[in-house]
């Protein structure tokens, strides 16, 4: 399970925007499970998204498919990157950033 903070000014249509950036980038709807989105997709047997009480972050949970090919592998972790810097706001090298950097 991680956190992943929201870039400033991109909390407010949260979520609307989970669902329709999970459609985007993986061609899927997700299901509601109380307050939480899930789908799966190629090598992610499930991909959990919530967020978090004070709506400034989004808390995901994932499971792997640890015998998917190498390929599918590939196509789902970037998908999954792509997914959290439409989400977040934030590029992969920002994350990291602010990930290694203490508040």
């Amino acid at each position: 399970m991680q956190e992943y903070p929201i870039k400033r000014g991109m909390t407010k249509d949260l979520a609307d925007r989970i669902p329709l950036e999970l459609k985007t980038g993986f061609g899927i709807a997700p299901t509601m499970i109380g307050k939480t989105y899930r789908i799966a997709f190629g090598a992610i047997k499930r991909l959990d998204v919530t967020i978090s009480a004070d709506g400034k972050s989004v808390i995901i949970d994932t499971e792997s498919d640890i015998t998917a090919k190498d390929e599918v592998i590939l196509d789902s972790n970037k998908r999954f990157r792509k997914f959290l810097d439409a989400v977040t706001g934030f590029s992969t090298k920002e994350r990291v950033k602010r990930a290694k950097t203490p508040e």
